[in-house]
């Protein structure tokens, strides 16, 4: 079999083709996508700036927005510069970048999920002792935890993949570079590396989702215990929203890094990628942050010095 030239180009096919409905989808996946990055970016400053938010639990979520920010800035722009420009070309150290950060972002959000259920647990059933048992030291080594596991991650499989030697069609159908469809177009046995991302997505992926079921069974238990109505809807309220976005974040990547080989599909991973890269991180602001009473009380101190300042301006 032929084998591709190690200084050539890979080819992204891309989500999406050059018809009128096409069109309409990316024009709404771009909307979304730049709501994501404005959204994030202004929770990032809001717990930046307010020294009320200088707390673990926003730390936490200044990790993610900052995680959903860069993960969106890593694929959408090469994504829309594809199909608008019709150059879909990257280069094989782009498109090693491309795994490297999609994997620590994704490896290290998925870390930070499971921290952040944690959180809550604590502050639900054990709120007197949530100084002693979420202190800012074991905030700061489990945040430090999540980035450098999905960093060790995302450097193993980015090197890994691209040391494969690739046969003629160099065609990723796809429009990203993700590690499962480069490792299609390898020309060598990649069975011993599928094993072990196999084992690596067991770490990554399932560990972390066992935990942050647990996190949140145990959180509802204990709201149960309390026969309050009012509470058992907002613990209820609560619970469902942040298992649904979880849910939309751990079943896609589940599917397109833990099945078998066979049953993998090009159409249907293009699709299912998009929710844990673009659709997620749009959702995750809204379900975490801004329902939060003090986020939004944050956001109308932050206008109304905005608004004082311009009367002063004037």
């Amino acid at each position: 079999m032929e084998k591709r030239n190690a200084t050539s180009d890979f080819i992204l096919l891309g989500i999406f083709k050059h018809t009128r409905s096409h069109l309409f989808l990316f024009m709404m996946v771009l909307t979304m996508a730049i709501a994501s990055l404005m959204a994030n970016a202004l929770m990032l400053l809001l717990i930046l700036l307010d020294p009320r938010l200088h707390r673990p639990m926003y730390f936490l979520l200044s990790q993610l927005s900052l995680m959903d920010l860069m993960l969106v800035s890593s694929i959408v722009p090469k994504m829309a510069a594809a199909y608008l420009t019709w150059n879909k070309s990257i280069s094989p150290a782009g498109c090693g970048l491309q795994i490297f950060v999609s994997l620590t972002l994704g490896g290290g959000e998925s870390f930070l999920l499971a921290a952040m259920s944690y959180d809550r647990y604590v502050a639900v059933c054990h709120p007197l002792r949530y100084p002693v048992l979420l202190n800012w030291p074991l905030c700061i080594q489990m945040t430090l935890g999540s980035w450098f596991l999905g960093a060790a991650d995302g450097l193993m499989q980015a090197g890994t993949t691209l040391s494969f030697p690739f046969c003629s069609a160099h065609e990723i159908d796809h429009f990203f570079c993700e590690a499962p469809m480069l490792v299609r177009l390898a020309c060598a046995d990649t069975s011993v590396f599928e094993n072990v991302m196999y084992v690596c997505c067991v770490l990554m992926l399932l560990i972390p989702f066992s935990f942050i079921l647990t996190s949140y069974g145990l959180i509802l238990s204990a709201v149960l215990h309390l026969h309050s109505q009012e509470a058992l809807k907002k613990a209820f309220a609560t619970c469902s929203s942040h298992l649904a976005v979880v849910a939309l974040f751990y079943g896609p990547a589940i599917f397109i890094y833990m099945r078998p080989k066979s049953y993998r599909s090009a159409n249907h991973d293009k699709v299912v990628s998009a929710f844990y890269t673009i659709f997620t991180p749009v959702l995750n602001p809204l379900i975490y942050s801004w329902r939060n009473s003090e986020v939004r009380e944050a956001l109308k101190r932050w206008l109304g010095k905005c608004a004082d300042y311009k009367c002063q301006q004037t």
